[in-house]
């Protein structure tokens, strides 16, 4: 819908598992970027470490090095948001000194002792992202009783955690983690109920662009790319049950998407 944010992602990872290797240099992940904002992105999300299912883990410096010029280059262009997507409060402190009003982050705020406090220091958006297990393992028969509770107990206690570190309620974001140590039947539940999530009161951010469960869905689509009209059909039904932003690759055709879905909806309304 119209007034569903879209978030444009800028991967500065070799390992992505959709666009690695892309966007590695500045000046390349800066066009990509400035190229997602003429497209209609009104967030931009910059990763310099996969969370692929299997993805070996980088280390802070590096992550730092990738990511706080692409930051710094694309502030220097645009005063729009920009969100950095680490579970490392060290790198999310060097990008937020480099232009960065958001921190998206997979592990919730989990990943260090330290990093509910360091949120609350910086004072940016927080994105509290659903994952069970880490991304080496995530995916290795991940099992719930119930996922949609357990998931929004998870996500609840996280931002309970934020809020006691000092973070403001309405800084906080939540994501069920669509991918994130879940099979396909958890993914579809988790979307097929998101309203289980928006009743705790927080926006939601949903991100399943391209992402492996489109392939099962589809029964072909091996390769990432080959993944456009799933990620269309995910982002609008996440919009649809009420998330408040959408994470995607393919900006321009899921800003339109919206775009019509709203006006259908309008028309709807009015009969």
């Amino acid at each position: 819908m119209s007034d569903v944010l879209v978030m444009g992602i800028v991967n500065v990872t070799p390992d992505s598992f959709s666009d690695g290797g892309r966007w590695a240099s500045t000046e390349a992940a800066l066009d990509h970027a400035m190229r997602l904002v003429g497209e209609g992105a009104q967030v931009l999300d910059v990763g310099g470490e996969s969370t692929r299912p299997g993805a070996d883990p980088v280390g802070e410096a590096e992550e730092i090095e990738r990511t706080a010029p692409v930051i710094a280059a694309i502030r220097a262009r645009w005063d729009g948001r920009i969100s950095v997507d680490t579970m490392k409060p060290a790198v999310a402190r060097a990008a937020v000194a480099a232009g960065a009003t958001m921190w998206n982050d997979v592990t919730a705020l989990g990943h260090a002792p330290d990093s509910a406090a360091v949120a609350a220091e910086l004072g940016c958006d927080v994105v509290l992202m659903h994952m069970k297990g880490e991304p080496r393992t995530m995916q290795a028969d991940p099992r719930y009783d119930d996922v949609v509770a357990e998931v929004r107990d998870h996500l609840a206690g996280r931002a309970d955690a934020a809020m006691a570190a000092g973070v403001a309620r309405e800084k906080i974001w939540l994501d069920p983690g669509i991918g994130f140590g879940k099979t396909l039947d958890h993914n579809l539940t988790l979307t097929a109920r998101l309203e289980s999530l928006i009743g705790l009161g927080f926006p939601v951010l949903y991100a399943a662009s391209r992402k492996r469960m489109i392939q099962a869905v589809d029964g072909t689509a091996t390769d990432a790319g080959d993944r456009l009209g799933g990620s269309l059909a995910l982002a609008l039904e996440g919009a649809r049950r009420g998330a408040r932003m959408v994470r995607v690759h393919d900006v321009r055709e899921t800003v339109q998407a919206l775009k019509v879905q709203g006006a259908l909806l309008g028309a709807a309304s009015r009969e």
